[in-house]
């Protein structure tokens, strides 16, 4: 008997809920940058509308009140707040990434120690180069 684990396969409703978020960026040229706060997940008709809030400190620089939005559908497909499709996230963890011209992100889902999850982005363009992770552990539960 193998002692492989069979990855679980995520739904959209796992997401529900409030989340910690813990995010490390670091670009191949400048200071490094940490996000803290925390990402929203509540139902709409389309899926689950996500909200981020929180501070982003970078050396040198005031701290910095951040916010972004997407909406997640139910067939786990991420869209940007207007509407423009951003990418699908892969429901048992794994590769997917985003084409916007001129630069590239590759992203990293990784379930593999949920309820806990990490999301890692790497993003290569004419005048971008970074790596990001984000760790997001549950606050809050529907």
């Amino acid at each position: 008997m193998s002692s492989d684990l069979v990855p679980v396969r995520r739904v959209l409703g796992d997401f529900e809920g409030a989340w910690q978020i813990a995010r490390d960026i670091c670009p191949e040229v400048g200071p490094p940058a940490r996000f803290d706060g925390q990402g929203v997940w509540t139902p709409q008709a389309y899926g689950l509308a996500y909200l981020e809030r929180g501070v982003l400190r970078m050396e040198g620089v005031a701290p910095m009140q951040a916010e972004r939005r997407y909406q997640w559908h139910h067939d786990m497909s991420v869209f940007f707040e207007d509407g423009r499709f951003f990418h699908k996230v892969p429901a048992e963890g794994g590769h997917t990434e985003h084409w916007c011209d001129p630069d590239h992100y590759k992203v990293t889902y990784n379930f593999s120690a949920w309820p806990r999850f990490d999301v890692s982005w790497g993003v290569q363009g004419p005048r971008k180069a970074y790596q990001m992770r984000s760790l997001f552990t549950p606050l809050a539960r529907p």
